[in-house]
């Protein structure tokens, strides 16, 4: 997918980017991943580039993305986290869809979560496609789509 001359060059736009916006980090740019490239930023006020909720992260890898499709005339995925935020999101995920899960299963009473962003309901879903004792399914519409929990017919 992308060469070390090419990580080094996008690595160049990333600290540039960063340092334009007068944001000390420290870069990390892990082996692509199909067509993914994760990048991980650490910094010593996280919270003001990951924002309520992640949403200032997922802006800013989206802006990411566009700046360096554009510089480097090349398509892939960016996958930013700041200080491991998006890691210890997943698996707080994980573990409230385990657990909300397990409870379903046993009250055999359905549960609705909170409403959350798309690749968090992705994650819930994907935690519990193998349980057979349960169903999911998201209902609404954004920004307020959630998931429902089911007990199993």
């Amino acid at each position: 997918m992308t060469t070390k001359q090419e990580l080094g060059k996008i690595k160049e736009i990333i600290k540039e980017f960063f340092e334009k916006m007068t944001i000390p980090v420290e870069i990390k740019i892990e082996n692509p991943k199909e067509e993914t490239l994760p990048v991980n930023l650490k910094t010593e006020e996280p919270q003001f580039l990951i924002g309520e909720g992640g949403q200032t992260l997922l802006e800013t890898q989206r802006l990411l993305k566009l700046i360096i499709r554009k510089k480097t005339e090349k398509s892939f995925y960016i996958d930013l986290d700041i200080n491991g935020y998006k890691k210890k999101k997943i698996e707080y995920l994980k573990q409230l869809a385990r657990s909300v899960a397990n409870e379903v299963a046993l009250s055999k009473k359905e549960k609705t979560l909170s409403p959350m962003p798309a690749y968090e309901r992705r994650i819930i879903h994907l935690e519990l496609a193998d349980r057979e004792n349960i169903t999911t399914e998201s209902i609404g519409q954004e920004p307020e789509r959630k998931i429902i929990i089911k007990p199993y017919p």
